[in-house]
């Protein structure tokens, strides 16, 4: 059998790189710090995307959607993001919150009494939204079939106990936060949607965007792009990759970091990749789309939220500084110091958005990222398909934003001047 031939998209460390897609004049150096990405980072296939003021100014693609046929990244290539979903499912909330469907600071079981079991009853959708709920494990077993039940899987939610006293701490909900703002979601509106469907027709339709929270099968597997991942283990002892007490901690069974990390129990992180998964509502790690669409959504947040219906008391929630645990910031699955508020991350030692401190957004597991900057009017994306190894903060993704304010930098300077 004859090797697949050599596509001009093919890159390893020290080769150049094919870049596809537009850069307005002075964001060149983003499109250069994504070709330093392939030749230096070794980035497989990605795309990255900014809006500034509502308008886009960075739209690259390049690299390989699949390592082993070598299928060049496509415009219209979508991939995996893992929790950067979170950040666009709560933009659900966001939008419930402006209708008045939901308030921030009202107990969850007002509005599923269900969920008042087990000592859950004075826990508030704040605290949820934060990871401040001690919900970040379930005693129960998933599955994809018990997690494609809906009704089932809010029963399984609704007993769960608490691990922490809520509001104390807080604790990584990597997946449990999904799911229970889905249910939330289907409780709150008055149509019942599910939260991939209310997305599809609340955020996506209205934005034109390529996102999905639950992937429809009539979407081709030649428009996904395949994740390329090491095994668990061999990441998670990587040199530089995760706090060495988080390590240490998922090694230990009855731990609340295995627990929460390890349900659904998987052998490697691509098994997510599957299509076992790719068709479930995972709202906290299931979704899969573009970066144009991930920055197109997070502008509309920058920039008002009015094409979302968002009215000013809940862009002013969102951009708030973050109500922290009482017992402080170290957070209890991950073993590092964290920040959330409302369904997003905050700015903090373990992820920050650039120098603005009203920025917010999420970054999902192997590289992904996604946020709004209001102070600068600014929408970010980045997806890719190599699983990189860094916590939060992936040097590829920073890389790229810290090359965005650069450019940011240089424009005002040069306004000044000319002014």
């Amino acid at each position: 059998m004859s090797s697949p031939r050599k596509s001009p998209y093919v890159t390893g460390p020290g080769e150049d790189v094919v870049l596809r897609g537009t850069v307005a004049p002075g964001f060149e150096e983003v499109r250069e710090e994504l070709r330093r990405n392939f030749t230096a980072r070794n980035e497989l296939g990605a795309s990255c995307a900014v809006y500034l003021r509502g308008q886009k100014v960075v739209d690259l693609w390049g690299g390989w959607k699949d390592a082993s046929t070598r299928e060049p990244w496509e415009e219209d290539t979508c991939a995996l993001v893992f929790s950067t979903t979170k950040g666009m499912a709560a933009i659900t909330a966001a939008i419930a919150h402006s209708r008045g469907w939901l308030d921030y600071d009202a107990p969850v079981a007002s509005y599923w009494p269900e969920f008042a079991q087990a000592g859950k009853e004075r826990i508030t959708v704040r605290q949820l939204l934060a990871h401040q709920a001690g919900l970040p494990a379930l005693d129960e077993p998933m599955d994809p079939v018990k997690m494609a039940d809906l009704d089932s899987l809010a029963k399984v939610l609704a007993r769960q106990a608490p691990a922490w006293e809520p509001g104390t701490r807080h604790g990584y909900h990597s997946f449990t936060i999904g799911w229970y703002l889905g249910e939330l979601i289907r409780r709150v509106d008055p149509r019942h949607r599910s939260l991939g469907r209310f997305f599809q027709e609340e955020v996506a339709a209205p934005l034109g965007i390529h996102f999905h929270i639950g992937l429809p099968r009539d979407v081709p597997d030649s428009r996904v792009a395949r994740l390329d991942t090491l095994p668990s283990l061999q990441a998670l002892f990587h040199e530089h990759s995760i706090p060495m007490s988080m390590a240490l901690a998922f090694l230990w069974p009855r731990s609340i970091t295995a627990r929460t990390l390890s349900n659904p129990r998987v052998r490697k992180l691509s098994d997510f990749d599957s299509p076992a998964y790719r068709p479930l509502e995972q709202p906290a790690a299931g979704g899969i789309g573009q970066a144009r669409a991930i920055a197109r959504a997070y502008s509309s947040l920058a920039t008002g939220g009015q094409e979302l219906g968002l009215t000013p008391a809940t862009l002013e929630a969102l951009t708030a500084p973050p109500v922290l645990p009482s017992r402080g910031t170290l957070d209890v699955v991950l073993k590092a110091h964290t920040a959330f508020s409302l369904g997003y991350t905050r700015p903090c030692p373990t992820l920050d958005f650039g120098p603005n401190p009203r920025a917010f957004g999420t970054s999902g597991a192997g590289g992904s990222l996604g946020f709004a900057d209001p102070d600068a009017q600014l929408g970010f994306g980045y997806v890719m398909n190599r699983a990189g190894l860094h916590l939060m903060s992936d040097p590829r993704a920073r890389a790229l934003r810290d090359a965005v304010y650069r450019c940011l930098a240089r424009l005002s300077g040069s306004a000044s001047r000319a002014a």
